[in-house]
């Protein structure tokens, strides 16, 4: 067999066995794992009486060993006082006050509406963006932003028309929104930060100083006690949520961003909204209808034009 020949069919065995190491294959699993997060929760509600305060801070802490082995993997230069106190303000929006109206928010909606809403923070970090910076959004840019909150109304009113109690659509869909909002101002002020302290060490941190916050809010309004009466369904959902979709999504959507880049590992995440209405069809046994999957196609197209724009 000739060298090249050998390289061939190396390079095909090495693919063929080693899946892992494609990009694609890591950026569309950090997706589905990410997806999987509004489907744990609400199983975790089904599953038993659970507040939002108290699954949040079972899924933190959980998951504050991993944050802190992201953080000191990270390596890097000793981190100055401004820096720390920008990580921290990181931890506050991306992790605790995002999570913590998201988990709210799923009290009252559907997964797939959650999902819907959320993804729609890049419309609210381009406007933001362009507000702060003075830039001028154009009119292709409009554009999209109108495509993508259209499907988002379409949504809206599947779900409006389907759950009886109309003002729990209302309430719920308004704390996903302030997740929305929260998030974006994360990620507006992680882009200056990351290239400061690195993406691994960014993750931990602020994962880290947002389960202190949860944890700390956990222990002045609730009674630890209350762990103990929590059936083992809930606590199997909290630890999936906690390594399922937090920490392993994170490793694995770092790892897709080192061999694709931000840009593609960005684009093929745009399958999770789908993958978070199939889910929660299968699962949970949501409502499905023509209207929401129009939605979710404006949705998604609109959000895709966006990226591609900015």
């Amino acid at each position: 067999m000739s060298s090249t020949a050998e390289h061939t069919f190396a390079s095909h065995e090495s693919g063929r066995l080693h899946w892992w190491q494609d990009g694609r294959s890591l950026a569309l699993l950090s997706a589905t794992c990410f997806s999987l997060k509004a489907i744990f929760i609400k199983l975790a509600y089904a599953a038993g009486p659970v507040d939002a305060i108290t699954l949040l801070a079972m899924r933190m802490g959980l998951a504050l060993p991993a944050f802190i082995l992201l953080a000191r993997w990270g390596g890097g230069s000793t981190l100055s006082r401004r820096e720390w106190f920008h990580l921290f303000l990181l931890g506050v929006t991306g992790y605790y006050l995002s999570s913590l109206f998201d988990f709210i928010g799923l009290k009252y909606i559907t997964a797939g509406l959650e999902r819907l809403i959320l993804f729609t923070y890049p419309c609210f970090v381009l406007l933001a963006d362009a507000l702060i910076h003075g830039k001028r959004v154009r009119l292709a840019t409009w554009g999209a932003l109108a495509i993508s909150y259209l499907g988002l109304v379409l949504a809206f009113w599947h779900d409006l028309m389907l759950v009886n109690v109309s003002q729990q659509v209302w309430i719920g869909s308004a704390w996903v929104l302030a997740s929305c909002l929260t998030y974006a101002l994360y990620y507006l002020g992680s882009g200056v930060m990351v290239k400061r302290v690195g993406s691994s060490r960014l993750a931990g941190y602020a994962g880290a100083f947002s389960s202190g916050l949860v944890l700390s809010q956990f222990m002045l309004t609730r009674s630890p006690a209350i762990l103990l009466d929590l059936s083992l369904p809930i606590w199997g959902y909290a630890i999936a949520m906690a390594l399922i979709s937090t920490v392993l999504p994170i490793w694995l959507a770092a790892r897709a961003v080192a061999r694709l880049g931000a840009g593609q590992t960005a684009a093929l995440g745009t399958i999770g909204p789908a993958l978070t209405i199939f889910f929660g069809w299968i699962i949970l046994s949501e409502p499905f209808s023509w209207v929401q999957l129009l939605g979710l196609v404006l949705v998604v197209y609109g959000i895709s034009r966006l990226q591609k724009k900015s």
